[in-house]
């Protein structure tokens, strides 16, 4: 189902399929798309220094650029779906979203922008769940929706299914670690269907992408950001649902754990979190108590959509300034205001070498901002 978009401002046509030819550029990321917006005023004027940057950035190789008949092709596919992108200016985009480090700028959105609107709590936990952990999930995906909250979780087997599942008659949002047209597993095919009907599915993935390994954790981090607060009902020691957890505690989001018995493996990594402070759950109510006093909040104001270049009157950086960053740079993460005192150079510039290194694929950002020098070949 596409739903009307909500009111409020939009991208025009020409500036949604340079924002989608932009953030599909390899070694284009929201911190470096947004970056980018900032530096020159917009996609199509970015998309033309791109190549330069790269190269100043110290790339062996341009990396190669989506086409305007490629962008075309894949909104083509959107629309084929019943889907569309909404950048993250718009009304339509996950307010939550807008308050997290680096947030997609542009999301491709199946189903009604209305659920949105619903303060979040996502719920995660094992796809080898026991029959007790899916009857709670359900349980709490249930009330809690009841009780006015979206049920935000990753459509995967077990306890996310059943979330989505206690949850569909109140709106629940999926979050897919690949495209929209290819949920993964694929035997949940139809529950997505579901859930776009009477909620929404949202992918920052190119249409056609097969999820990898490495894609869930972007999955996971986008599952904690549309949320208040996350719930974990049964994880092992090591598992993706502790990695929501600990994104979500850096994040701001309160964390919360259902208690398991000792003995059942599926329940070492929730009562782990409990030991480290998250909060019991045994019922809704407990996670709704602690969650109240945040539905009040203001959500964050609307960025432009094109804004104006950042420190215009500032000359660019020259190979000597380059030096300096890269120097200061090393395999362990520092913040830019260390970078900045370090060097001595203005913001700005230290901003546009770190921007070129980004591109060049010489640089890994961190959460809180931080930035480390990538060793090898870029």
């Amino acid at each position: 189902m596409v739903s009307e978009p909500a009111a409020g401002p939009r991208l025009s046509d020409r500036q949604r399929l340079s924002w989608l030819r932009l953030i599909r550029t390899p070694n284009v990321g929201p911190a470096s798309f947004r970056d980018l917006i900032n530096r020159f005023g917009s996609a199509e004027v970015a998309l033309e220094m791109l190549p330069e940057l790269m190269i100043s950035g110290g790339a062996n190789r341009i990396v190669r650029i989506p086409s305007p008949a490629e962008a075309e092709a894949e909104m083509e596919a959107a629309r084929r779906a019943g889907a569309r992108f909404v950048g993250i200016g718009e009304a339509d985009y996950p307010s939550l979203l807008r308050n997290m480090d680096n947030p997609p700028p542009l999301l491709a959105v199946k189903g009604s922008g209305a659920v949105f609107r619903l303060p979040g709590i996502a719920i995660v936990g094992a796809r080898n769940a026991s029959l007790a952990g899916v009857k709670m999930a359900r349980v709490l995906a249930a009330d809690l929706g009841g009780e006015g909250y979206a049920i935000v979780s990753g459509l995967a087997r077990g306890i996310d299914t059943a979330a989505h599942r206690g949850s569909l008659a109140t709106g629940t949002v999926g979050v897919l670690a690949g495209g929209l047209d290819l949920p993964y597993p694929p035997e949940n095919a139809g529950l997505c269907e579901e859930i776009a009907e009477r909620g929404a599915v949202i992918s920052e993935m190119s249409f056609g992408w097969q999820p990898r390994a490495q894609d869930f954790p972007r999955r996971n981090r986008l599952v904690a950001g549309a949320s208040l607060g996350l719930v974990v009902v049964e994880a092992a020691q090591r598992s993706g649902s502790l990695i929501s957890a600990r994104l979500a505690g850096e994040m701001g989001r309160l964390v919360f754990a259902v208690p398991g018995s000792p003995l059942d493996p599926r329940a070492a990594g929730t009562n782990g979190l409990l030991k480290d402070g998250a909060t019991l759950v045994t019922e809704a109510s407990d996670i709704s108590r602690a969650i109240a006093p945040l539905t009040g909040m203001r959500a964050p104001e609307v960025p432009p959509f094109e804004e104006p270049p950042d420190f215009s009157a500032t000359p660019p950086p020259g190979d000597s300034d380059r030096a300096k960053v890269t120097e200061a740079l090393g395999p362990a993460p520092v913040s830019v205001d260390e970078i900045i005192r370090h060097t001595g150079l203005h913001p700005a510039q230290v901003f546009m070498v770190l921007l070129e290194l980004d591109l060049a694929g010489r640089l890994e950002r961190h959460a809180g901002g931080n930035v480390s020098l990538v060793f090898g070949p870029p």
